[in-house]
């Protein structure tokens, strides 16, 4: 029971930040590791979405679970005051 109560707690951190600019570094397998810059566009109950700047003036969105955050498989840092999570 202990796991929901941690991810609803990281669910609850990450509404706080919606429409900010984040820096996710999210591990992809096999020594990949993708890092960029976008915007936490939405929290769901089970996921959240961050929109993505691509390369020619477009822009994609990725969606990540809250257990992502919680085995470090993504990492977020939020600009606005370089708040932390995962």
């Amino acid at each position: 029971m202990k796991g929901k109560e941690v991810l609803s707690a990281i669910k609850k951190d990450m509404d706080e930040h919606v429409g900010e600019k984040v820096l996710l570094k999210a591990n992809s397998g096999r020594r990949k590791v993708v890092v960029r810059e976008g915007i936490l566009e939405k929290t769901y109950p089970n996921i959240f979405v961050i929109r993505v700047d691509g390369t020619d003036n477009s822009s994609r969105m990725v969606s990540y679970s809250y257990s992502d955050i919680l085995t470090q498989t993504v990492q977020l840092v939020f600009k606005s005051n370089n708040a932390a999570i995962g």
